[in-house]
């Protein structure tokens, strides 16, 4: 298997999964600051210009299989080793929706969290205030829902790694984790598992040095248009 990878959290959640399930894997660095992701080569897996990517040599029918997007890639690999994706379909179906509630939910606004809290040349308290907010909502649902269950969706599963990595980001989110007792309990149990622990830890040492608030860098994270070719 070859990952396509950031130390971010969207990156956690496919090294997490690898180490997870044992799956052997190359590690091919995308470094977003200098615009690797842009490069014609890497188009050709990933046309949305994010990682994660993946190539598969082994995918279905034997031939090599690329995929984009961390959720798809996270079912991919669930439905290939069955493992943390229930096939029972009502058990799949409690996976999938928190799974996407991260997709749509929590990852998506804790990223303007970050972005408007440490990352912004301009100090926008508007901005600041109605993301800190809605990522204190969700997080919020998160905790009411655990209130009775181990893990998301019942069972340890994909969702849980999706989630984990934006949930440990909760400081620099603004967010008091006392606050949600649950939420706490349930991210120090996650955060326990060996696996999640080495998939959290890969690749940590690329990203020193980068300045976030460098305008070179700014302007390839931050600075993007649509492109013609």
């Amino acid at each position: 298997m070859e990952l396509y990878y950031w130390p971010t959290p969207n990156g956690f959640k496919i090294s997490i999964m690898l180490e997870e399930c044992g799956l052997p894997y190359t590690l091919i660095p995308v470094n977003i600051s200098k615009g690797e992701q842009f490069t014609p080569e890497f188009l050709k897996i990933s046309p949305n210009n994010r990682m994660p990517a993946i190539i598969d040599p082994d995918g279905p029918g034997g031939r090599p299989i690329s995929i984009f997007e961390s959720g798809a890639i996270l079912q991919y690999l669930g439905r290939k080793t069955g493992k943390f994706y229930p096939r029972d379909e009502r058990q799949r179906v409690e996976v999938e929706q928190w799974l996407f509630w991260q997709m749509g939910g929590i990852g998506p606004m804790a990223g303007q969290v970050h972005h408007f809290r440490n990352y912004a040349v301009e100090t926008l308290t508007y901005a600041i205030n109605r993301y800190v907010n809605e990522v204190n909502r969700l997080y919020g649902v998160m905790n009411l829902r655990l209130a009775d269950r181990e893990y998301i969706a019942g069972k340890y599963s994909i969702a849980d790694m999706a989630i984990v990595g934006w949930a440990n980001g909760w400081k620099r989110q603004g967010q008091d984790i006392e606050e949600f007792p649950h939420l706490k309990r349930w991210l120090e149990t996650v955060k326990a598992r060996p696996a999640v622990q080495r998939g959290m830890a890969l690749g940590l040492e690329l990203r020193q040095g980068i300045d976030m608030k460098d305008p070179k860098v700014q302007a390839v994270l931050f600075g993007q248009r649509a492109r013609a070719s």
